[in-house]
């Protein structure tokens, strides 16, 4: 078998496209492969009717997979046709699609170089191509599995918010729960940013959402009521744990403060002791706390607190819970505490969409996974230069989506 011939098989080129010439440079390590149309008619791209040749476009080249350690280029002049009904049109080249400087088989290899590295400087490595040239296969990847994601029934939603630049530049994030997939992003945290995720999705789909999970931030629940007002609002115990955690790190620090002024260091390095969950406490710090717990301190009585809240979760009739939640807001509420008593308060003002927890059962996990692979792509990358490259990594990491050509 021929040089050609052989390429023709591997190119899954079929008559009348053939290699017309094959060049091998061993200095530079690459190879030149010219491909032709061999006949005088072609069919139209968008009818499929056959039309005579018009003529023939400038050379183009794309990027193909290597042949050994020689970087691989195909070449061609791609013909185009007058078509009546459609006008000069350029005929479709099967090794690639429209206006990509890369075969096919190349972008499908560059795409799962993508997904295993951490970053595009390392996939960049790897690929042999410019930062550019590894962004645009990445963008295309993204914008070709956006055209192809097919309108599904979106029950339960999340919405939060994530940093991706320096000083307070943040970008909401919508994600579908249901299948743990991003739906998309948009920058800012602002009630306008929500707002156009949820009104990007079709009239069936935001129909179809029963609940979203959202944190107590007024823009965001005003941005759900006014795009979904037939969905529920959930502050799930994500959120909820959050703020409690808030208030008992407050007072952690001003007990502290308060200690080593009179000398003593009970507090120092505990931090993360009333933070964690006692399931992750090791022995050593089992036995601290315990030590703590007995010295009569205020963040020893708000930890309380905090952890008796999570027997809330558990309930199944609203009735029981709101029971439960009047006798811990007294609690909290005398307890002489300032953070404590705020959060209390606070969540007193968000009860109702509290208690619509126990009607759906959906929490903020899905997202807070989510929001540690952003994190690692993030760090990664070692920041973006602008919002839309934030954006085009998310998804094509997170979104779940098709990706190759």
């Amino acid at each position: 078998m021929q040089d050609r011939e052989l390429y023709e098989k591997l190119l899954g080129l079929e008559k009348p496209w053939r290699v017309s010439d094959m060049r091998v440079n061993f200095d530079a390590l690459k190879v030149e492969i010219k491909v032709e149309w061999t006949e005088q008619t072609a069919p139209c791209p968008d009818c499929g009717k056959m039309h005579p040749i018009y003529d023939h476009r400038q050379e183009r080249a794309w990027r193909h997979l290597d042949t050994m350690q020689f970087e691989t280029h195909l070449k061609c002049r791609i013909p185009r046709i007058e078509c009546p009904d459609h006008g000069v049109e350029v005929i479709r080249a099967p090794w690639a699609e429209p206006y990509s400087r890369f075969t096919q088989l190349f972008e499908r290899l560059a795409i799962d170089v993508l997904k295993a590295c951490s970053s595009q400087s390392r996939a960049q490595g790897l690929l042999r191509l410019s930062w550019d040239e590894v962004h645009h296969i990445q963008e295309r990847a993204v914008a070709r599995g956006l055209a192809r994601r097919k309108a599904e029934d979106l029950p339960y939603l999340a919405a939060d918010e994530k940093s991706f630049l320096k000083g307070h530049q943040y970008a909401t994030i919508l994600t579908d729960t249901t299948r743990s997939r991003v739906l998309d992003l948009c920058q800012d945290r602002k009630e306008e940013s929500l707002k156009n995720l949820l009104e990007s999705l079709e009239d069936a789909q935001r129909q179809s959402v029963r609940a979203v999970t959202i944190d107590m931030w007024k823009p965001y629940i005003n941005a759900v009521e006014s795009i979904l007002p037939g969905a529920d609002i959930v502050h799930d115990k994500f959120h909820v744990s959050a703020y409690l955690n808030e208030a008992v790190d407050k007072v952690r620090k001003k007990e502290n403060r308060d200690l080593c002024k009179n000398g003593e260091g009970t507090l120092k390095g505990t931090k993360y002791l009333w933070l964690r969950s006692p399931d992750n406490w090791s022995d050593l710090e089992k036995a601290r706390f315990k030590d703590l717990r007995n010295d009569g301190l205020k963040v020893g009585r708000a930890w309380a607190m905090k952890e008796a809240f999570s027997e809330f979760w558990a309930y199944v009739y609203e009735k029981s819970a709101r029971s439960f939640f009047s006798k811990w807001f007294f609690w909290a509420t005398h307890s002489r505490m300032k953070p404590m008593i705020e959060v209390a308060k606070l969540l007193k003002r968000h009860l109702e969409r509290i208690l619509t927890y126990l009607k759906h059962r959906i929490t903020n996990a899905i997202s807070e996974s989510i929001n540690s692979k952003v994190q690692a792509i993030k760090t990664a990358a070692r920041g973006f230069r602008n919002f839309e490259n934030f954006r085009i990594a998310v998804l094509f990491h997170c979104g779940k989506l098709e990706l190759y050509p």
